[in-house]
């Protein structure tokens, strides 16, 4: 996959649904480690938070891709396997920062995605999905713009 994919409108409806089942996946499965890395305070309170949300995200999205014929990916796309092995040597601070530098990323990608997406499907079960969840991307996205604000002045 193209590293440009995630943030430019996906031609096909199946396209952006497995993308965004592969979303969902990455920030699950990148907060797992985080959880089984041991991080603490408002780290550990953003990953279950990831971890509650995009389940929720990905449930709701499974009936409408069923409905399409379309099989959504149940793991990490090949970039976050990239990023998930290179943190699994990092731990502590430096752990928790790539963390929350990549949900940062992933999420302000994921955004672009979905307004992009709601605007050229014309499939009203997707477009009700996006316009479901896009708040809660929103928020996370928010969330760890402001955490990112508050721990970067002291690197």
């Amino acid at each position: 996959m193209a590293t440009d994919g995630p943030t430019a409108p996906h031609s096909t409806d199946p396209e952006f649904m497995m993308s965004a089942a592969h979303s969902d996946q990455n920030e699950i499965q990148l907060s797992k480690m985080a959880l089984e890395k041991g991080v603490t305070g408002m780290v550990k309170d953003h990953a279950n938070k990831m971890i509650t949300d995009h389940t929720k995200s990905t449930a709701d999205l499974k009936p409408i891709a069923q409905k399409k014929g379309v099989t959504l990916p149940t793991d990490m796309d090949a970039e976050h396997k990239a990023i998930a092995a290179q943190m699994k040597d990092l731990s502590g601070k430096e752990f928790e920062t790539k963390y929350m530098a990549q949900m940062l990323l992933d999420h302000q990608k994921t955004v672009n995605t979905m307004v992009a997406h709601k605007q050229m499907t014309q499939d009203a079960d997707l477009q009700g999905f996006i316009t479901k969840t896009t708040p809660v991307v929103q928020a996370h996205l928010a969330m760890f713009k402001q955490h990112a604000g508050s721990g970067a002045s002291n690197m």
